[in-house]
């Protein structure tokens, strides 16, 4: 059966069915009879593109400029996409194929499967794609079909055609319109949009972990906490009831009137977050229901797009930055509060031998370093048009660099949150009592990763454990 991309993410295995195959051919033999006719320029198909749209190719052109329309576009170089992002590319793609307005062959869908299946790799660029859609990653990607190119196996570059042969796999060979469809579109903004709002989610659900824990270990006062507070915000409300859940039966410090700023707008800052990232699940699952294609198969005529052009997506993703951002900002201030002994009450530094030993402020280095990395990645990638293809091009939405720079930002941001779990989980334990009930899990949790300091010791393989932990849920 054909399953999505987090389905896939799971190792099962994709399988055509054959009422699919057939609804494929249909397909693919009325966009052929309409190609016949010729009585339009279909773009791509029987014209140039960009500057050239207007220059008509005859028929031993139109055989010959599927192919070239993936080597000739194929102009990018390291680094590459990882092989998960790859691997979900490949999907979304397969998912654009499957939809009535492509109509490529059953054999094209086919072979995108057993490449799917096989754990083929093409080496795509991540930067340095300066059109108005994704055709230069795009081209690198599929070009490879064709045995040109290099694939990356075992991390190596290897020559795509070797990598098929291994495989037993013949280069395909592009029927009309499908060098056009591979090439088409925006997989790479949308890849990038789906795997951004899990890592984001991910992270929310974090930082309301460490931002309970610092509430926790400092005994804040909890009336500023109070989910009446949000009025009508969903978003912050649940966060708030989830906050209180977590901290129900903690210390609460008589002798604080109020508890350091950090501690206390982490839930607004984590409820903003929330809501810029379910605006971007929104904007992609939208995505899903659109043509991607240019030109379309539409009604039995060839229909232009503007799939191309993600801009929706990339401004969003822009704005789940800069979200992360001052989530990451809160995050380390509030570590920095933690590690402060007139705010904590426990010793200096978090260590139980403070002056002899460091403690954990070398740990908030770390952090301050990440969040430093963090803060320049908030500029808009979406924004920056330039005209190319003389002018023919002279927009572009940059969407896939807003994904690179989500999804750098979130790598960031999982490096703080593991520093302020280890500093959290460090002053419990040098604390008195077990703490609030619904925190003693992640405390166990996070010290069977990273077990509390006794004596300073080189905590960065810890850091990375528990990164991956934090990463994997």
């Amino acid at each position: 059966m054909i399953v999505t991309g987090s389905d896939f993410a799971d190792g099962e295995r994709l399988v055509l069915t054959k009422p699919l195959v057939e609804a494929l051919k249909a397909r693919r033999d009325e966009v052929l009879a309409a190609l016949r006719k010729g009585e339009n320029p279909v773009y791509g198909v029987n014209t140039g593109m960009g500057r050239l749209a207007g220059v008509a190719l005859d028929a031993r052109q139109q055989a010959e400029h599927q192919r070239n329309l993936l080597i000739g576009r194929a102009v990018g170089g390291p680094p590459w996409l990882p092989p998960e992002d790859v691997r979900a590319l490949f999907v979304l793609r397969l998912r654009d194929f499957l939809r009535p307005w492509s109509g490529v062959s059953p054999d094209l869908v086919q072979f995108l499967v057993d490449r799917l299946n096989d754990g083929f790799t093409p080496a795509v660029p991540r930067t340095g794609l300066g059109s108005s859609g994704e055709i230069i990653p795009l081209s690198h990607a599929f070009q490879t079909f064709l045995g040109i190119g290099t694939v990356l196996e075992d991390g190596v570059e290897t020559p795509a055609a070797e990598a098929l042969a291994v495989r037993g796999a013949t280069p395909y060979v592009l029927g009309p319109k499908e060098g056009a469809s591979l090439i088409q579109g925006s997989p790479l903004a949308v890849m990038h949009a789906q795997r951004g709002w899990a890592e984001a989610r991910q992270l929310i659900r974090l930082q309301t972990l460490t931002a309970a824990i610092a509430i926790d270990v400092l005994g804040a006062p909890r009336a500023v906490f109070s989910p009446v507070m949000a009025g009508g915000d969903a978003h912050l409300r649940r966060l708030l009831e989830e906050l209180n859940d977590l901290v129900s039966g903690g210390p609460v410090r008589t002798d604080v009137v109020q508890a350091p700023l950090s501690v206390r707008v982490a839930p607004r800052a984590l409820a903003h977050a929330d809501r810029v990232n379910a605006d971007l699940r929104e904007t992609w699952l939208r995505w899903e229901s659109m043509p991607g294609d240019s030109p379309s198969f539409v009604d039995g005529d060839f229909v232009p797009g503007t799939g191309y052009h993600a801009v929706d997506l990339g401004l969003r993703m822009d704005a789940l930055t800069a979200a992360l951002v001052h989530v990451g900002e809160v995050s380390v201030q509030r570590m920095h509060r933690l590690l402060d002994e007139r705010f904590s009450g426990l010793p200096a530094q978090l260590t139980a031998d403070p002056g002899p030993r460091a403690g954990l402020v070398p740990l908030h280095k770390r952090a301050v370093g990440e969040l430093h990395a963090l803060r320049r990645l908030a500029a808009p990638a979406t924004l920056g048009s330039i005209d190319t293809s003389a002018g023919q091009e002279d927009v572009q939405a940059f969407a896939w660099a807003a994904g690179e720079q989500l999804r750098s930002a979130a790598a960031h941001l999982f490096a703080i949150t593991a520093c302020e779990l280890i500093t959290g989980s460090q002053a419990r334990y040098l604390a008195s009592g077990e703490g609030a009930a619904g925190l003693r899990e992640s405390y166990e949790w996070v010290r069977s990763v990273v077990p509390p300091l006794d004596e300073d010791r080189p905590l960065g393989p810890e850091i990375e454990r528990l990164i991956a932990a934090c990463r994997a849920g």
